[in-house]
């Protein structure tokens, strides 16, 4: 089904037009600040080369193609461009289930401390593809160090953020108050500023939660899309991926 294609804007950068599974998806709109500094982008045009994704923002670093069990990245092509999509959902009681994520590195413009930052995505994904919560990108574990992340509850399919402070393993989390997981595109943004994490979708507020303002977020762990890890109990992601993206500042 194709809908008509929908422009939003942030600082930075102007998104081109998009794939059009379903809504045309591109980096999200987020509040009015000092300007912030784009330091990682995957739009996913140019696929992967040698197993690799390339950055378009200048500072980040590649994405490597991980697999297990058979699993696969897919690059589809639509009108303007490419997006990806992770393995199925794995059949209850199955022995061994395919499994790929995409792994980046321990980039110290990922690591924002107490500073604002931003991390985004395009996300297409049903009820039925979400297991547990269903890990859209990351960098960091909840209990070592610190973290950010993103992803999509199961219970209510709706989109959550989530930080963990340097010295604590207690999240912080905020959902946002609409569905995403009803197999449209959907521009998700995560904003840490001060004392504030916020959610965006589509370009509109749709949580907000308080944080503490001295939380710091550093650690040595690498970016990860579509999954925390292999484990047999991950949290992967099933569904769609576009326009993947941090800003710093």
């Amino acid at each position: 089904m194709r809908l008509p294609a929908r422009l939003l804007t942030i600082a930075l950068i102007t998104i081109p037009a998009v794939p059009a599974l379903a809504v045309a998806h591109d980096v999200a709109t987020a509040p009015a600040a000092a300007a912030p500094v784009l330091v990682a982008r995957y739009n996913f045009d140019a696929g992967a080369a040698n197993g690799r994704v390339a950055d378009r923002s200048g500072r980040g670093t590649p994405l490597t193609v991980r697999t297990a069990d058979r699993g696969a990245v897919r690059f589809f092509t639509a009108q303007t461009g490419r997006y990806i999509g992770l393995p199925v959902r794995c059949a209850a009681h199955a022995g061994t289930c395919p499994r790929a994520l995409l792994e980046g590195s321990d980039d110290a413009d990922l690591d924002p401390g107490t500073r604002t930052f931003r991390w985004g995505a395009s996300v297409n994904v049903t009820k039925a593809q979400l297991a547990g919560s269903s890990n859209i990108l990351q960098k960091g574990v909840a209990t070592t160090e610190s973290q950010w992340k993103m992803q999509v509850g199961e219970t209510h399919g709706k989109a959550q953020c989530v930080v963990v402070g340097r010295g604590s393993k207690t999240p912080y989390l905020v959902r946002s108050t609409v569905v995403v997981a009803d197999g449209r595109w959907h521009k998700v943004l995560c904003m840490r500023s001060g004392a504030a994490l916020s959610i965006y979708v589509d370009g509109t507020l749709r949580g907000r939660g308080p944080v503490p303002a001295a939380l710091s977020i550093l650690n040595d762990k690498p970016l990860r899309v579509g999954g925390p890890n292999f484990n047999t109990s991950s949290d992967m992601y099933h569904g769609y991926l576009d326009d993947v993206y941090a800003q710093l500042g």
